[in-house]
Protein backbone atom coordinates (compact mmCIF):
# COMPACT_ATOMS: atom_id res chain seq x y z
CA UNK A 1 0.00 0.00 0.00
CA UNK A 2 1.48 3.48 -1.09
CA UNK A 3 1.56 6.30 1.96
CA UNK A 4 -0.72 8.71 1.98
CA UNK A 5 1.60 11.77 0.45
CA UNK A 6 2.19 9.49 -2.65
CA UNK A 7 -1.71 9.20 -3.13
CA UNK A 8 -1.72 12.96 -2.97
CA UNK A 9 0.80 13.53 -5.68
CA UNK A 10 -0.60 11.15 -7.58
CA UNK A 11 -4.06 12.85 -7.81
CA UNK A 12 -2.32 16.11 -8.13
CA UNK A 13 -0.66 14.44 -11.22
CA UNK A 14 -3.62 13.98 -12.93
CA UNK A 15 -4.06 18.17 -12.54
CA UNK A 16 -0.66 19.12 -13.21
CA UNK A 17 1.49 16.39 -13.76
CA UNK A 18 4.92 18.36 -13.55
CA UNK A 19 4.19 19.11 -9.38
CA UNK A 20 5.12 15.79 -8.32
CA UNK A 21 8.19 15.62 -10.09
CA UNK A 22 9.52 19.16 -8.71
CA UNK A 23 8.25 18.38 -5.46
CA UNK A 24 8.58 14.56 -4.55
CA UNK A 25 11.83 13.01 -4.62
CA UNK A 26 12.56 9.34 -4.58
CA UNK A 27 9.23 8.94 -5.87
CA UNK A 28 7.78 5.46 -6.20
CA UNK A 29 6.15 3.13 -8.80
CA UNK A 30 3.11 4.30 -8.13
CA UNK A 31 3.51 7.69 -8.39
CA UNK A 32 5.53 7.43 -11.42
CA UNK A 33 2.71 5.47 -13.04
CA UNK A 34 0.43 8.07 -12.01
CA UNK A 35 2.48 11.09 -13.21
CA UNK A 36 2.87 9.16 -16.57
CA UNK A 37 -0.49 9.00 -16.65
CA UNK A 38 -0.96 12.53 -16.32
CA UNK A 39 1.41 13.59 -18.77
CA UNK A 40 -0.38 11.03 -21.27
CA UNK A 41 -3.59 12.97 -20.44
CA UNK A 42 -1.66 16.25 -21.06
CA UNK A 43 -0.55 15.52 -24.07
CA UNK A 44 -3.36 13.68 -25.35
CA UNK A 45 -5.57 16.99 -24.18
CA UNK A 46 -3.22 19.52 -25.43
CA UNK A 47 -2.90 18.11 -28.66
CA UNK A 48 -6.45 17.51 -29.29
CA UNK A 49 -7.41 21.24 -28.52
CA UNK A 50 -4.86 22.65 -30.95
CA UNK A 51 -6.51 20.44 -33.64
CA UNK A 52 -9.85 20.91 -32.38
CA UNK A 53 -9.21 24.52 -32.32
CA UNK A 54 -9.07 24.43 -36.70
CA UNK A 55 -12.13 23.97 -37.08
CA UNK A 56 -14.27 26.64 -37.90
CA UNK A 57 -16.49 27.75 -35.10
CA UNK A 58 -19.72 26.11 -36.29
CA UNK A 59 -18.24 22.96 -34.78
CA UNK A 60 -17.08 24.53 -31.40
CA UNK A 61 -19.48 21.50 -29.33
CA UNK A 62 -16.78 19.21 -31.06
CA UNK A 63 -14.43 21.19 -28.92
CA UNK A 64 -16.37 20.99 -25.63
CA UNK A 65 -17.14 17.31 -25.92
CA UNK A 66 -13.52 17.01 -26.03
CA UNK A 67 -13.06 19.36 -23.00
CA UNK A 68 -15.53 17.23 -21.65
CA UNK A 69 -13.71 13.75 -22.35
CA UNK A 70 -10.09 15.16 -20.66
CA UNK A 71 -11.85 15.64 -17.74
CA UNK A 72 -13.77 12.22 -17.43
CA UNK A 73 -10.28 10.57 -17.85
CA UNK A 74 -8.94 12.58 -15.28
CA UNK A 75 -11.61 11.62 -13.10
CA UNK A 76 -11.04 8.32 -14.10
CA UNK A 77 -7.51 8.15 -13.24
CA UNK A 78 -7.96 9.76 -9.62
CA UNK A 79 -10.29 7.44 -8.78
CA UNK A 80 -7.63 4.23 -9.63
CA UNK A 81 -5.70 6.02 -7.09
CA UNK A 82 -8.04 6.43 -4.59
CA UNK A 83 -8.18 2.43 -5.11
CA UNK A 84 -4.83 2.17 -5.17
CA UNK A 85 -4.90 0.52 -8.69
CA UNK A 86 -2.14 1.00 -11.29
CA UNK A 87 -5.00 0.83 -14.23
CA UNK A 88 -3.59 2.98 -17.41
CA UNK A 89 -6.27 5.61 -18.30
CA UNK A 90 -8.91 4.19 -21.29
CA UNK A 91 -7.63 4.87 -24.80
CA UNK A 92 -4.67 7.12 -23.91
CA UNK A 93 -3.02 5.65 -20.85
CA UNK A 94 -0.14 3.36 -22.71
CA UNK A 95 0.71 6.53 -25.39
CA UNK A 96 3.65 7.19 -23.44
CA UNK A 97 5.79 6.19 -20.81
CA UNK A 98 8.58 8.84 -20.43
CA UNK A 99 9.02 8.77 -16.27
CA UNK A 100 11.14 6.43 -15.17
Amino acid sequence: MENNNDKTMAIVAYILFFIPLIVSKNRSAFLNFHVNQGLNLFIVAIVGSIILGMLPFSLYFVSQIWSLAMIILAIVGIMGVSKNEMKPLPVIGGFFNLIK
